[in-house]
């Protein structure tokens, strides 16, 4: 359960990192490069192990951990527009309405246990999603940039079901290093194109908000498959568990952080999340 816990706190830390960098003014796409780069030295750093660069070219996760790597930077970035773009909380339900895909798939290919208190956790952590999700009336405008909670939830469900499905039980840092310095390489390219084509100047305040971020980035991610492999909890649950709660954290962040309004309903989203993780969990 504390790794769980874990992944929730450094989940929640991502979206309020977010929220800063439209508030000082720091450049999304620089932060977000520096933060695979350190994303992938903690990966690095926690890999205790000798890396083996041969063994590591012919493991069957190695290419896939590349291609999630394009997929990471691509859904970081409209994670982080959502952000600012649609608010804190709407980033937060759209990547985390998400967690049916890979429920789905823990139940369809993993075969996991369906009972009546498990379906109803699962429906009351959605309800949960949706109540959260809803904005005072007249405080959303509804523009063109509502594609991006679209896309966001298509693509955060597609990473959380293939990061659990093809990572290596021995040698997770490494996989997620792989998968960090592949979205940082990408990103370097970008960043490097943009200077030579554009009048493109680095940001200094992306380095330090960057860096955090790629903290509590790698984090949520680890901690998140160490609490997804212990003994007894099957991938279904957890991804519940860990989603509502994330949501339900995130909406509270909002109000404490950056004093975004909560409605009743948003409160009701936040009590039913409680009883959706205490039904799933028991």
């Amino acid at each position: 359960m504390i790794y769980l816990i874990l992944s929730i706190l450094s989940s929640t830390a991502i979206f309020v990192l977010f929220k800063l960098f439209d508030k000082h003014n720091a450049n999304t796409l620089q932060a977000i490069v520096m933060n695979y780069i350190t994303a992938s030295s903690c990966g690095i750093l926690f890999y205790d192990k000798e890396i083996d660069t041969s063994v590591m070219l012919n493991s069957t996760w190695f290419f896939v951990a590349l291609a999630l790597g394009f997929l990471f930077i691509s859904i970081f970035n409209v994670m982080a527009l959502t952000a600012q773009k649609n608010g804190l909380s709407v980033a937060s339900v759209a990547s985390k309405m998400s967690v049916i895909i890979p429920i789905l798939f823990g139940i369809l290919i993993y075969k996991e246990s369906v009972g009546f208190q498990k379906i109803a956790g699962i429906v009351l952590a959605l309800i949960a999603v949706y109540l959260t999700s809803m904005k005072p009336k007249g405080d959303v405008v509804l523009t063109k940039s509502i594609y991006l909670p679209i896309i966001l939830f298509l693509g955060s469900g597609i990473i959380d079901t293939s990061v659990n499905h093809f990572a290596p039980d021995g040698n997770m840092p490494l996989f997620l290093a792989v998968i960090f310095a592949s979205a940082g390489g990408i990103g370097i390219m970008v960043v490097v194109y943009k200077a030579l084509t554009k009048n493109y100047k680095i940001n200094r305040k992306s380095i330090p908000f960057g860096f955090a971020l790629g903290i509590v980035n790698y984090g949520s991610m680890y901690f998140l498959l160490k609490a997804l492999r212990v003994d007894g909890y099957e991938s279904s649950s957890v991804f519940t568990i860990n989603n509502v709660a994330i949501v339900a954290a995130s909406c509270l962040a909002g109000l404490l952080i950056f004093k975004e309004l909560i409605s009743k309903k948003n409160w009701l989203g936040i009590l039913i999340a409680l009883v959706s993780i205490i039904l799933v969990t028991l």
